[in-house]
């Protein structure tokens, strides 16, 4: 069941007579403005679903790198104890 030729040209007059010559362009940039800031929304949506996964699967790894290294600085606690006598 598709579009056939006669039915494109009906919707294209009865746009025409509603909307006019004069504003048809501007009507049709602010169609394509519309479809063009859907497409980059989708876009941006299937990023941000699959980036969470690639998060997860980094987080467990840097938790471990930050827990086995261990400080090389020399422990500065001890100089503030006053001397035992």
């Amino acid at each position: 069941m598709s579009i056939g030729f006669w039915q494109v040209i009906l919707i294209l007059v009865i746009v025409l007579i509603i909307f006019g010559a004069g504003k048809l362009p501007k009507v049709m940039g602010d169609v394509a403005k519309g479809v063009k800031s859907f497409k980059s929304g989708m876009k941006d949506e299937e990023e941000t679903t699959s980036e969470p996964a690639k998060s997860l699967d980094q987080t467990p790894s840097q938790s471990a790198d930050t827990t086995s290294t261990k400080s090389t600085a020399p422990d500065d606690s001890k100089k503030n104890e006053p001397a035992k006598s």
